[in-house]
């Protein structure tokens, strides 16, 4: 049994005068296997609101999608063959050049410009991809070797699962009819045993495995949620206007193995092996929260404690959205509403679950949501008007917002530095191995337009959150990567061994890691943070270093097998990440 005890700090004080404190505190502590959070909760460079590093170069084509793939750092940057342009003609030596359909023109041609590439983050180097079928609006994740799975897309990419491994000569491998239905804005998320399902997409009310590699599916299952929460605007004398609301849903593995399920502004929890809805949540009110209402979302990060069999909560957040109608408003009657201010939490593993409510600085569309190894989460890019969809978004959203989600309500946001750059429709954000935050795409239009309000978007930028303030840098400690083991089975102990300048001790440090997301239109697949358990810290195994030994998570239901960026952050203040294995 665990006792919590969330005010340590001040039963530290009232108990300060007895001579009893540190036997007192010792047991409390391995009675609990609870620590004090000021790791997460120190601001330790209150007055450094964050920095922009515009890249050098860009890589031919806009970020749509985009995920980092495992040890060699290669960032897939991908954005759809539709238009048949790009700005980066496909090399010599990935041709001859594919055949593709142009949306617009509804003919089939030659296209000999690159829709894909692999963005070397560290040395900024672009590798060309040929990809043949359509990735327009796709959904992807890593498996448990850290190779990329694509699924789905536009016409004839809409039933593909698609592989790419990360190496040097590698490119994509595609197989059109492999998914049983159309998949595209749909949803992919990985499941404890290491397998994908796939969820939704326009007109496809159902979900299904993907299948094995070389295999097509006979079926997939019927998923009656998709059609109730499917939305359309009614007009009087005409045909229903489609305003759907329930693309790209969100989809989180919660740590009883079951998938939470939420769409527009309502949520389920589902049993993906009985395929059975075991509960419904309360709606979210206020408004709509999927494409093309589009909020962002993330699941907070999940604390592990000492005892193997301690309860582990999920709890979602949801962060902006936009009114039901506000597609409707913005193709149909050209006017732009404002978007929704409000970040929403529930515990869905509750018994009582509710939703609690506070306001954002400002109101937020087509936001990114990236967890960061602090625990706390940034919201960037977006507007503050209107919805998803082409040219339907205005007044962006050059300001990130850093959440803490472990500071009271009133103070958990905080407003950092602008870019000048707008991120509107189709950007990305992913969260890099030191620390900063890759953030990349927007496009308002139709195809590849310089010239438009918000012009079609190839410069790359990095951004560099609070904890990366130039003052802390020598306070920032090192995990040794060669002396540290880079995979274990769940439930073990492993020691990391960490240079620091400063003795370690449990209530200035956190270990935590992190799966990277497969990143499109505002929502980032398989995107998951999970705090380890501490078992023991040895100060100064040899001078200036130590070792801090933490148990893996205790199964796939809470940790997915694969790769995660594991940190050890001390005093608000992160390590750099190392790619760690877990399966």
């Amino acid at each position: 049994m665990s006792l919590s005890i969330p005010n340590l700090p001040l039963l530290i004080i009232a108990m300060a005068a007895t001579s009893k404190l540190v036997f007192i505190l010792a047991v409390l502590l391995l009675v609990s296997g609870h620590r004090a959070s000021a790791a997460a909760n120190d601001d330790p460079a209150p007055y450094f609101l964050g920095k922009w590093e515009l890249l050098p170069n860009n890589p031919g084509i806009s970020a749509m999608h985009s995920v980092l793939l495992p040890n060699v750092d290669e960032m897939v940057i991908f954005d759809a063959t539709v238009w048949q342009i790009s700005r980066l003609p496909l090399p010599d030596y990935k041709r001859p050049c594919p055949m593709h359909q142009n949306k617009a023109t509804n003919v089939t041609n030659i296209d000999c410009w690159c829709h894909s590439v692999f963005y070397n983050v560290n040395t900024l180097q672009v590798t060309p991809l040929k990809v043949i079928t359509d990735t327009w609006c796709s959904s992807g994740g890593l498996d448990v070797n850290g190779n990329l799975i694509s699924t789905g897309g536009f016409l004839g990419g809409s039933r593909t699962t698609r592989y790419l491994w990360g190496c040097p000569t590698c490119d994509w491998t595609e197989y059109p009819t492999a998914l049983k239905d159309g998949r595209w804005y749909a949803t992919q998320v990985l499941l404890a045993d290491g397998s994908f399902l796939i969820f939704g997409g326009r007109d496809s009310f159902s979900y299904e495995y993907i299948p094995a590699e070389r295999t097509e599916n006979a079926y997939s299952i019927p998923f009656q949620f998709l059609r109730d929460t499917y939305d359309v605007y009614r007009r009087p004398g005409q045909d229903d206007f489609r305003l759907e609301n329930n693309l790209y849903p969100f989809v989180y593995l919660v740590p009883d193995g079951n998938l939470y399920i939420f769409a527009n502004n309502r949520s389920i929890l589902l049993d993906p092996r009985a395929n059975y809805v075991l509960r419904e949540y309360p709606p979210l009110p206020g408004g709509a929260r999927n494409y093309p209402s589009t909020s962002t979302s993330v699941l907070l990060p999940l604390k592990l404690y000492r005892d193997y069999y301690a309860r582990v909560d999920a709890e979602v957040l949801i962060c902006g959205g936009s009114v039901p109608e506000a597609f409707y408003f913005g193709e149909v009657e050209k006017r732009l509403v404002p978007a929704l201010d409000d970040c929403a939490r529930m515990v869905v593993t509750s018994p009582d679950p509710v939703w609690t409510t506070e306001k954002m600085p400002t109101p937020r569309v087509m936001s990114d949501g990236v967890l960061l190894p602090t625990g706390d989460v940034l919201l960037i890019n977006g507007a503050e008007l209107g919805s998803a969809g082409w040219k339907d978004a205005d007044k962006p959203c050059f300001k990130p917002l850093l959440y803490k989600p472990s500071k009271p309500p009133g103070s958990r946001f905080t407003e950092l530095a602008p870019s000048d750059i707008p991120r509107m429709y189709h950007s990305v954000a992913n969260l890099l191995p030191d620390g900063r935050v890759f953030v990349g795409g927007s496009n308002d239009n139709d195809g590849y337009q310089e010239w438009a309000k918000f012009p079609t978007e190839l410069r790359l930028e990095k951004f560099s959150p609070p904890y990366l303030a130039p003052e802390l840098a020598d306070r920032r400690t090192m995990i040794l990567v060669d002396e540290t083991e880079k995979a274990a089975p769940y439930g073990k102990w492993v020691g990391i061994k960490v240079k620091s300048a400063e003795m370690l001790n449990e209530f200035d440090l956190m270990v935590t890691m992190i799966a990277p997301p497969f990143v499109t239109h505002s929502i980032s697949m398989n995107q998951r943070l999970i705090e380890l358990a501490i078992i023991e810290i040895k100060n100064d195994v040899y001078p200036g270093v130590h070792e801090v030994v933490v148990a893996m998570p205790p199964s796939g239901n809470i940790a997915p097998p694969g790769y995660y960026m594991l940190s050890v952050v001390l005093k608000g203040i992160p390590s750099p990440s190392m790619w760690f294995q877990v399966k």
